[in-house]
């Protein structure tokens, strides 16, 4: 009997340090696994600043950014800078939408005596879209800092590409501060654009949707040789924390719109979808109303007629209903419109470009007199061509109004982009 309670006894102390042993490691990776989801993600600017901006010590500062350059606390990069012990800013440069983000595309913005906290605004959407040899004469670096949208002909790595060439030019160093891709680095979309349809709208022989940073899409411009005769002295601050896989959703960031009709970071998306249909000025793309690229409409368009014929197409990650509105200003401004409001449900399913082209050849069956080709003017056409970055979609689909005509025009040069892109990722 004793012999029985000693080894009991001695069973239940080896139990009990294994439950300890157990319990310590499952704390262990419950704690590792909380360390996991506690990782914070960082932009290029918070990277900077965690040692107060000391990359920059020593030199005279340039800085290309608007509003969308700020913090994770939602501080401006210009105040971080003037604050910083180590950053000796002298001029700062702004792309189109100015400095604030405020004014209308295409709105030329003139930077003569100009400031922000004391500081001179250069603009490069006015008389030079370029930095000029004379703003960059008493500069030593160029550090660019703009949210951008991941779209080609947002005119945002424009401006990026053009200051690069003046740095490369001028022979000053040039640093990108990187952000994320709201549209991902896994969505790549569009055929790529023919140089000949070259513009600031499409400056680079790239797809439509890159999929790639901008710190990432520089450092490809740079070492493709699409600056011209010289590379830039070029450097990359690498965001913290950021994953190929991680859509802006999964950063808990907070967004700053990049431009007036750019309220949410889900709006880059329906960009693709209609912003060049928008190109024609036939329909609203709501742009002008409370939800700008989410829909697409006209006064002819019976807007339950349109929406069950965009449903009969079962388009994946696609929704359509019906919507009635009166546009506030831009195109038919006041008048009683019909139309489409597009729901992507899976942006990893969409084919985001496509759905115009599925909208307008569901319009050609419903209003076959209204051809919005043969409607619109010259220009209208051009920039419609130049935001495609080719002319070929066009011309093939008018022939039909068949998105199956220009299924392999959509997707020209896509394999080998993807191919070459590679070797510039930045992020795993």
């Amino acid at each position: 009997m004793k012999r029985l309670l000693l080894s009991i006894k001695s069973f239940l102390m080896v139990f009990s340090i294994l439950i300890i042993h157990l319990s310590c490691w499952n704390s262990s990776s419950a704690n590792d696994i909380i360390y996991e989801k506690k990782l914070i993600f960082r932009t290029g600017l918070d990277v900077l600043k965690s040692n107060d901006c000391y990359l920059l010590k020593g030199k005279r500062v340039g800085l290309i950014t608007n509003q969308t350059g700020v913090d994770a606390s939602l501080k401006q990069n210009i105040e971080i800078f003037i604050e910083s012990k180590n950053v000796d800013l002298r001029i700062v440069f702004t792309p189109e939408h100015g400095i604030f983000g405020t004014v209308s595309a295409g709105k030329k913005i003139n930077s003569d005596s100009v400031s922000i906290f004391g500081i001179p605004i250069f603009s490069l959407y006015g008389k030079n879209k370029k930095p000029t040899r004379s703003s960059l004469k008493d500069l030593d670096i160029l550090v660019f800092d703009i949210q951008d949208v991941g779209v080609r002909s947002y005119t945002y790595i424009s401006t990026m590409g053009l200051a690069m060439e003046a740095a490369a030019e001028n022979g000053l160093e040039f640093l990108v501060l990187d952000r994320p891709n709201p549209l991902g680095l896994r969505k790549i979309e569009g055929s790529v654009l023919d140089m000949q349809f070259s513009s600031f709208i499409g400056r680079y022989p790239i797809p439509y949707v890159y999929g790639l940073t901008c710190g990432e899409l520089a450092v490809m411009i740079n070492k493709e040789g699409w600056l011209g005769k010289k590379e830039c002295d070029l450097s990359v601050v690498k965001m913290k924390n950021y994953k190929r896989s991680d859509t802006f959703a999964d950063l808990n960031v907070m967004w700053v719109p990049t431009s007036p009709h750019v309220p949410n970071s889900i709006t880059p998306a329906y960009m693709v979808s209609t912003g060049i249909l928008g190109e024609l000025g036939i329909f609203s793309n709501g742009v002008g109303h409370t939800a700008p690229f989410m829909t697409l409409a006209a006064p002819w368009i019976n807007a339950s007629d349109m929406a069950h014929k965009m449903n009969l197409l079962n388009l994946e990650g696609f929704s359509f209903r019906p919507v009635n509105y009166r546009p506030y200003y831009a195109l038919y401004k006041g008048e009683e419109i019909g139309g489409v409001q597009i729901y992507i449900n899976d942006i990893s399913k969409v084919n985001l470009i496509a759905m115009q082209f599925y909208f307008l050849q569901q319009h050609h069956i419903l209003y076959p007199h209204k051809n919005p080709f043969t409607i619109a003017t010259e220009q209208q056409i051009a920039m419609f061509d130049k935001a495609l970055g080719t002319d070929i979609i066009r011309k093939n689909f008018v022939k039909n109004f068949n998105v199956d005509d220009i299924r392999d025009n959509l997707i020209f040069g896509l394999n080998d982009f993807e191919i070459l892109s590679d070797k510039y990722h930045l992020y795993d």
